[in-house]
């Protein structure tokens, strides 16, 4: 597969029901953490609670998803009924939204997966500012996805490190061209 055509873009916002019947508004990056967008085929089959379970368990124990530093997202196709079935089964800790109508799939340019017998598994890395990083594609590989998200929040963490290293270079050099004298008259 190609470079999905989302990347560098900013992701739209979409509004779907959540797990609870809620209408759960979907903007990545509004409230300045990134957002783990996961697609998955289908509640409650092997795959798709083994990766839902790995990101509720990022959630809870790794320090990079910890603290509010990411909001992870669950979509699938399936009723809102089977979403609250499959998230209080698991106990998981974040949105898992209703796509019936196939809305966010298309928004998102989420296709068919495994010769096109089922919905892909399609994992969306977007950073604080509401644009698209990287996505992963990979429907067999279910544990893969918060993989993906873990080295992804890394890289972000080292570029803010990066970048609050060189705000204090850029600060003394401006204070120092603002102290020097000016040219001789």
């Amino acid at each position: 597969m190609g470079k999905h055509p989302l990347i560098g873009q900013t992701v739209p916002t979409l509004t779907l029901p959540n797990y609870d019947g809620e209408e759960f508004i979907l903007t990545p990056g509004a409230n300045g953490v990134p957002t783990a967008i996961f697609f998955y085929p289908k509640s409650g089959t092997y795959g798709c609670t083994k990766e839902a379970c790995e990101f509720r368990d990022a959630l809870a124990d790794k320090p990079n998803f910890k603290d509010s530093k990411i909001e992870v997202v669950g979509i699938s196709a399936d009723s809102v009924e089977d979403q609250r079935k499959f998230v209080e089964k698991h106990k998981l800790t974040y949105p898992v939204l209703s796509d019936a109508r196939g809305e966010a799939r298309k928004a998102y340019n989420v296709g068919k997966g495994l010769l096109g017998i089922t919905d892909a598994r399609v994992t969306f890395f977007v950073d604080k500012t509401g644009t698209v990083r990287d996505v992963l594609d990979t429907t067999i590989n279910f544990g893969a996805h918060s993989k993906f998200v873990a080295k992804w929040l890394e890289t972000i963490s080292a570029e803010e490190r990066k970048a609050a290293a060189e705000q204090p270079a850029q600060t003394e050099s401006t204070e120092a061209e603002a102290a020097a004298p000016g040219p001789a008259e």
